[in-house]
């Protein structure tokens, strides 16, 4: 792991990726690469009016030695750091420090992989899956992501076109709170894993890794689901929240 780095990054854009959640992309000031592994994530340093803040956030792009990345913000009801990103002007010099986190995946990692992510905990999943397809990787990746709306599937179109095009891609949303039109997975993530973990074993291909991100109280029932109920060995089963 390297040592955290701290660099300006300018706000190339901003834009709408669900109704509470903006994405932005970034870019090192410097016009360095960014170098991170799949999974880590940046501190930004916000210059709010009552004194800086600091708020950490996953790298939702894969490695591609190029200054710019991206975020995914959830605006947060009185969260003075959300509200400030959700609403911050492209052109915008910010000071970042990082990459940093341990919960990441080698792109080249030849075991099967289970993804199981909630809300903003997509968006590492999306830089490990993107990174694991650019190296032109055949294990299977299979993403299990649950939010409460059909209008909540963060990067839905990008991960249906990449699922197309590459067989080893399988993609399961599932909504905790679906309209009546929604014809695909209900419930939380929990209800679900037991299955897609059996059936990626059966593959044949290796056990499985569960990486999961997303609010603890998700992240903690699934862990515990995998490891004590399922089996899986603790260093099979990663995992990252953000609250």
């Amino acid at each position: 792991m390297r040592i955290p780095e701290t660099f300006e990054t300018r706000v190339e854009s901003s834009f709408d990726l669900a109704p509470s959640v903006r994405g932005l992309v970034l870019s090192r000031a410097d016009g360095a690469p960014l170098t991170f592994d799949p999974g880590q994530w940046v501190n930004l340093v916000l210059p709010l009016p009552g004194g800086e803040i600091r708020r950490a956030y996953s790298i939702a792009s894969p490695p591609l030695n190029s200054p710019r990345f991206e975020l995914a913000v959830t605006r947060v009801t009185d969260g003075p750091g959300s509200g400030y990103l959700c609403d911050i002007e492209p052109g915008t010099v910010l000071k970042a420090i990082g990459p940093q986190g341990f919960f990441t995946r080698k792109p080249d990692d030849p075991s099967p992989a289970l993804f199981v992510g909630t809300g903003t905990g997509i968006t590492p999943l999306r830089s490990m899956i993107r990174a694991a397809l650019d190296a032109v990787t055949t294990v299977p990746l299979w993403l299990l992501f649950g939010v409460r709306r059909e209008e909540d599937l963060l990067y839905r179109d990008e991960l249906e076109e990449l699922a197309r095009k590459h067989p080893n891609l399988a993609l399961h949303f599932t909504l905790s709170q679906p309209d009546e039109r929604w014809t695909g997975r209900r419930g939380y993530v929990q209800l679900h894993l037991p299955e897609l973990v059996a059936q990626l074993s059966a593959l044949g291909q290796g056990e499985p890794h569960v990486y999961v991100c997303g609010l603890e109280k998700m992240v903690k029932s699934v862990r515990n689901l995998a490891r004590k109920e399922l089996g899986l060995p603790r260093e099979r089963v990663h995992s990252e929240r953000y609250d």
